[in-house]
């Protein structure tokens, strides 16, 4: 442990793109409950502080369609239908959840995660997000998404809007006393209304003060105006890197933004994605990562990083063992998405690209024994290039099962994570007061 600080743990959880062929996946693992409710249930035994869902609205426009025959999430539960049910099977693990400010509203989104702090004991979680695809726009009968300027304006007055609905009522408004029969005190309403230039909301919420007041939210945006929402209203930033300096560089930028927004660099958690594929040994570990990686399908691989990590780009006139020429317009494709060319080693072929690619989405890749992995986790935590780690899987339920049971209590041996929940909320798990 580094001071008071304490390694924060989230997961991603999603089927994965191209892992599911794994002989130990569940195939039809993006719409079965059983196992999501396994994932859960196995986090919060390693005390993960938080089960996290993305999300997208469309499954895809133009897309190459025999690529995308053989990938899983083009279809999945709506996150919060699937994070209520998994409020009743759990009782301690925070249940975040992605929600688009570019095609919902305010009081909608403020009721449904209030609902849920309610319904989970105070352990709900909003990831923003501004959606960017013209597949998901079309879905809103639009010709193409909002410009990055629009989408930050609007998400911003969304962030602003939604927090005083949180706070429509006194947490003593409801008083419900039979006697008097009176239900809530008049002067514990507090909203008076919103009107700006996206939004005009009468109000208040129909729904009291939830248990965290307001419930913790969290934010990936790396554009400039992603960086400055997250500094100002995120409790949580999801980041990708796959080297040291490079999440060192990250950290340093956004915790010195806090204190122009009043706020304190411990407010905000930043959590690097991470894919650990953990063994006994690192034998072990290197033949169930093989095992999956075997099965990758190229076209399809090659499909998701030109589409998805070097957009604009068009990759299929590159075979599988070409190398990818070093352009000023690749460069900056890659740029634009935060992709470290350099991560899957020098000289890669497409193939070892669209491999990496495809299994840790371009994010820190660790592979072997409990003590390897706890190593660059611990390097990185005290090394102050991430405050814990959001963990993808090569498979489900596997590589989280592996992970709690072999690397988890590695990094409770050296003290960096708990041995049991002190707290029942998600702010307690995250050391963040409630809001007045």
């Amino acid at each position: 442990m580094t001071g008071s600080r304490r390694m924060k743990l989230a997961a991603i959880v999603h089927p994965g793109s191209y892992s599911w062929v794994a002989d130990e996946a569940w195939p039809a693992g993006d719409v079965s409950f059983e196992m999501y409710r396994t994932v859960a249930q196995t986090l919060e035994r390693g005390c993960f502080d938080i089960f996290f869902l993305g999300d997208t609205l469309s499954v895809g426009r133009g897309i190459d369609l025999e690529a995308a025959s053989r990938t899983a999430n083009t279809v999945g539960f709506e996150p919060f239908s699937l994070l209520s049910a998994l409020a009743i099977v759990t009782s301690r693990i925070g249940l975040i959840g992605t929600i688009s400010t570019s095609y919902n509203h305010p009081y909608h989104v403020a009721r449904k995660l209030a609902s849920l702090d309610f319904l989970s004991g105070g352990r709900a979680g909003w990831n923003l997000v501004t959606s960017t695809l013209a597949s998901e726009a079309a879905n809103f009968g639009l010709e193409h998404s909002l410009s990055a300027t629009e989408r930050y304006a609007r998400a911003e007055e969304f962030l602003t809007a939604t927090l005083a609905l949180w706070n429509s009522w006194t947490d003593d408004a409801f008083i419900r006393d039979k006697a008097s029969g009176r239900y809530f005190r008049p002067d514990g309403l507090r909203f008076t209304g919103h009107r700006g230039q996206h939004f005009t909301i009468a109000g208040p919420l129909n729904i009291p003060r939830s248990p965290q007041g307001n419930p913790v939210i969290s934010q990936a945006g790396t554009s400039e105006a992603g960086l400055e929402l997250a500094a100002r209203g995120a409790d949580v930033m999801y980041a990708s890197a796959a080297s040291l300096p490079v999440a060192q560089a990250f950290y340093t930028d956004v915790k010195r933004r806090l204190p122009r927004h009043g706020r304190a660099p411990e407010a905000l958690s930043i959590l690097p994605g991470l894919l650990a594929v953990a063994g006994r040994t690192r034998a072990e570990a290197e033949d169930k990562f093989d095992r999956v990686q075997r099965r990758l399908d190229f076209r399809s691989g090659r499909a998701l990083l030109g589409g998805y990590f070097l957009p604009g780009i068009d990759l299929s006139r590159f075979g599988p063992d070409d190398i990818l020429p070093d352009t000023p317009e690749i460069r900056a494709s890659a740029a634009s998405r935060g992709f470290d060319l350099a991560a899957a080693g020098p000289n890669p072929t497409l193939r070892r690209l669209a491999d990496w690619a495809s299994s840790c989405y371009c994010h820190l890749l660790l592979v072997g024994s409990p003590s390897d992995i706890a190593d660059v986790m611990e390097e990185w935590f005290t090394g102050f290039g991430a405050d814990g780690f959001n963990l993808w899987s090569h498979h489900l339920p596997g590589t989280y099962v592996d992970f709690v049971d072999l690397v988890v209590p590695e990094l409770q041996r050296r003290g960096l994570v708990r041995r049991r929940y002190e707290g029942t909320t998600l702010r307690d798990h995250l050391g963040l007061p409630r809001p007045a």
